[in-house]
């Protein structure tokens, strides 16, 4: 189970609708303990997509090799990416699953005409299709 903090579940609201129409993205921090998971900590990236943002997300290298140095110096495990889905359901597509790495919880938030509409999360399993995640 992936277990999103109360104020970071309103972080990643407020970060969806105020990008709309577009599409945001950012890391979600946090430990692991067996199946269950922690968010503790998230951070805004700037969608790195040329072209059409309203229907694609992009995380430079650069956005993520300081993801990962920020996990190690706090002492967390850098354990997904967030993004929002403006106009469409949380549920990943087909770019979003060939991107995807294994491990990472892929959270996606659904922002209907601007409003926030619904979080869920993903994880691909072991033929690289993506299962939901019960997010708490």
């Amino acid at each position: 189970m992936l277990n999103i903090d109360e104020k970071i579940r309103r972080k990643l609201v407020a970060d969806a609708e105020r990008t709309f129409p577009d599409e945001c993205c950012g890391f979600l921090f946090g430990h692991e303990n067996g199946p269950d998971r922690r968010i503790v900590e998230m951070t805004v990236v700037d969608n790195a997509k040329e072209g059409d943002r309203r229907r694609r997300f992009e995380i430079s290298p650069r956005d993520y090799l300081q993801a990962e140095r920020h996990a190690l110096e706090k002492g967390w495990e850098l354990l997904g990416i967030y993004h929002s889905h403006p106009d469409h359901p949380a549920v990943p597509s087909e770019h979003d699953r060939v991107a995807a790495q294994p491990y990472f919880s892929y959270v996606i938030l659904s922002v209907l005409g601007g409003r926030y509409d619904g979080l869920r999360s993903w994880r691909l399993n072991d033929d690289a299709r993506f299962d939901e995640e019960p997010v708490g």
